[in-house]
């Protein structure tokens, strides 16, 4: 089953996919309910009425209260940390856990939106990723695609502080074209559970990337519990695979090449992913509106500033 949210007559709305046409759900349910209802409440929902594809305009699937993004491929970190900080290999730390951060569930786009990068970046990169929707009880509703778009200039920088990527991400995430519930891609699954999909990724028509999704070191049920624990997973909460390998995202291909080839995105430039089983989710890229300068940091020293206090 294939739900979409999509503009139509003026209303979003949700709705199944079926065919070349929407089935409208009646009463205008909001994505949320649906999901927190899970899969079998989904299959039951009553139709209003069919209207075509080409009438509606799709918009991103969910607007999540939270993004996890985690980095379960082997060969993405390798290439990536070259690229960022010139650190070569893996550390032993990934092979641990299935590590993830927290991204922007507000700054979300969907299928054919204009993605605004910070104007100031001229490393401008796509993320080729699958992510879960999580369901009751910690279940997985469904997937869909995911980009998480990077200014890789700003992330280099940023990290050296060690606390992760913020601005080098938080400007935009895409979600779409719509989520796939669990039960039609679970003629995928490998003998190991892991989902044996396709994953490739175009920039203005041409192919860069093309991974398989079994190629993950960890499963989307193995990252969701890890999420969980001695924490909370709502229903709604997207789960990112983190990129794939072999061209998933240009960062990784300039790492192991030792140039930025092919070139970082530009203005215009439309990036297409497509996932087996799932669809493809295009965007065309654009420069957000120029930043003032920040202030500059106050240097002082904390012990004399204590003691004159003290006085």
């Amino acid at each position: 089953m294939r739900i979409a949210r999509f503009r139509h007559a003026g209303e979003i709305k949700t709705g199944q996919i079926h065919h070349h046409g929407v089935r409208v759900f009646a009463g205008s349910p909001e994505i949320g309910s649906i999901i927190a209802g899970g899969i079998a409440e989904a299959h039951r929902r009553e139709v209003a009425q069919t209207v075509p594809l080409e009438e509606v305009q799709l918009l991103a699937p969910l607007q999540p209260s939270s993004i996890r993004d985690f980095v379960a491929f082997e060969e993405h970190v390798e290439g990536v940390r070259r690229s960022v900080d010139g650190s070569a290999g893996v550390p032993d730390a990934w092979y641990d856990a299935p590590t993830f951060y927290f991204t922007n569930p507000h700054a979300i786009y969907g299928p054919g939106d204009d993605v605004p990068f910070p104007a100031a970046s001229v490393a401008r990169d796509f993320e080729l990723e699958v992510a879960a929707i999580a369901g009751p009880d910690r279940s997985i509703f469904g997937y869909t695609i995911f980009n998480d778009w990077s200014a890789r200039d700003l992330q280099s920088r940023e990290m050296q502080v060690r606390l992760g990527p913020a601005k080098g991400k938080d400007f935009a995430s895409s979600l779409g074209p719509w989520i796939v519930t669990a039960d039609e891609l679970e003629p995928y699954r490998d003998a190991d559970g892991f989902l044996d999909l396709w994953c490739t990724a175009a920039v203005n028509g041409v192919e860069v990337g093309r991974d398989l999704l079994s190629n993950m070191g960890w499963t989307f049920e193995a990252m969701i519990a890890y999420a969980g624990r001695d924490s909370r997973v709502e229903p709604g909460d997207v789960l990112g695979s983190g990129t794939v390998g072999n061209g998933g995202c240009l960062a990784e291909l300039w790492g192991r090449n030792g140039t930025q080839d092919p070139p970082p995105l530009t203005d215009g430039d439309v990036v297409t992913l497509t996932v087996e089983g799932i669809g493809s989710l295009t965007n065309r890229i654009t420069s957000g509106a120029e930043n003032t300068g920040i202030p500059r940091v106050r240097r002082r020293d904390p012990a004399q500033a204590r003691a004159e206090r003290q006085s």
